[in-house]
C-alpha cells in the first residue's frame, strides 16, 4: 500500500477522509445557528481567506458571528479535492437569508485554506427565501445508489455545459425531463411541472463565464461551481457578482440546479433603485 501511494502520490495525498468532511460540515451549520465562529476559526490555518460576497473579511466579522435560525441546509463533500459545499436557508429567521459556501482544506494538514460564502438577502438577485424553502421541499436530493452513480467527470461536465452554452449556442446541454431551477426563490418549474423547465426559462448567448471553482460529490450527484456572473448587477455591469449554482445530475441528466446571487444595489438595478447607492447588509 505504501509504494502504491508512493507511484500515485498525487491521488493519495490530494483525497480527504468523507468522516473528516461531514464532521467539518456539521461544525459549519452548527457554528452558524449559534453565532459562534469559535470551532470554525479553530479549523483554519494561519493564512485561511475568508470572503463573503467577494469581499476579504476575518472569520470573527462576518456572517459567522450572527446566530441564525436555519429551516434547511444541505451539504456536499469533495473528498478529491478536500472541498465542501453548504446550503443554509433562512426564512424564519428575523433577517431571511439563503447563504452559499464553499470550503477548501490543505491536502496535507487539513487546516481550512479558503472559505468564500454568498450571503443573500432582501435585494439580491430574485430573492425569496420563503419560496426558497418552499420548492426546495419538494425536491429530491438523496443520496444517488452505487450502482446508478456518474463519475466525477460525467457530474462536472454536465455543470460546465451549462455555462459553455452561455456564449455558445450550439452546445447541447443535458437536461433531464423533468428539470427545474431554482433562481433566489423563483422556481422555472412553475412553468412546466413534469417537463423541461431549464430550457422554457432560457438562458444567455453572449456571456464568457470563467473562474469557476468545484466541489463534487459523486454520491449526492452534484457540482457546486462557484463563480463571478458577468452583466448581473446592470447598475455596475463591469463587475462580475459572486454566484453559486448547484446542480443534481442524475444518469448525466440536470435535474435541479439551486442559484444564489448577491447584488451590489438592490436588486441587481433592475427594480429602479438609484444607481450608485451601495446596500448596507445586515
Amino acid at each position: 500500500i505504501i509504494l502504491a501511494c508512493l507511484s500515485l502520490a498525487l491521488t493519495c495525498s490530494a483525497d480527504c477522509d468523507f468522516a473528516f468532511l461531514t464532521d467539518a460540515t456539521t461544525k459549519y451549520i452548527n457554528a452558524q445557528a449559534a453565532g459562534d465562529p469559535t470551532s470554525i476559526a479553530s479549523l483554519a490555518a494561519s493564512n485561511v481567506t475568508y470572503t463573503e460576497n467577494g469581499a476579504p473579511l476575518s472569520i470573527s466579522e462576518g456572517v459567522l458571528t450572527e446566530a441564525i435560525k436555519i429551516d434547511h441546509n444541505r451539504s456536499t463533500h469533495d473528498t478529491v479535492n478536500c472541498a465542501t459545499f453548504s446550503e443554509i436557508i433562512a426564512a424564519s429567521n428575523p433577517h431571511p437569508y439563503v447563504i452559499g459556501t464553499r470550503i477548501i482544506f490543505s491536502e496535507t494538514s487539513h487546516k481550512i485554506t479558503l472559505m468564500e460564502s454568498i450571503v443573500t438577502d432582501q435585494g439580491d438577485w430574485l430573492f425569496n427565501a420563503t419560496g426558497y424553502l418552499y420548492w426546495n421541499s419538494h425536491e429530491k436530493w438523496d443520496p444517488i445508489p452505487p450502482e446508478k452513480r456518474d463519475t466525477r467527470e460525467v457530474i462536472k461536465a454536465a455543470g460546465d455545459a451549462y455555462f459553455n452554452r452561455f456564449d455558445n449556442t450550439s452546445v447541447v446541454v443535458p437536461f433531464d425531463v423533468p428539470c427545474a431551477r431554482l433562481e433566489g426563490g423563483a422556481y422555472t418549474g412553475t412553468l412546466n411541472l413534469t417537463g423541461d423547465s431549464c430550457t422554457l426559462a432560457g438562458l444567455p448567448s453572449t456571456l464568457v463565464v470563467t473562474d469557476r471553482r468545484y466541489v463534487v460529490d459523486e454520491t449526492m450527484g452534484t457540482v457546486d461551481i462557484f463563480l463571478g456572473f458577468p452583466g448581473l448587477d446592470r447598475s455596475v455591469e463591469s463587475q462580475n457578482m459572486p454566484d453559486s449554482h448547484f446542480f443534481r445530475v442524475e444518469s448525466g441528466k440536470i435535474r435541479y440546479i439551486h442559484t444564489v446571487s448577491s447584488c451590489v444595489n438592490p436588486g441587481c438595478g433592475l427594480n429602479g433603485t438609484t444607481f450608485g447607492r451601495r446596500r448596507v447588509r445586515r
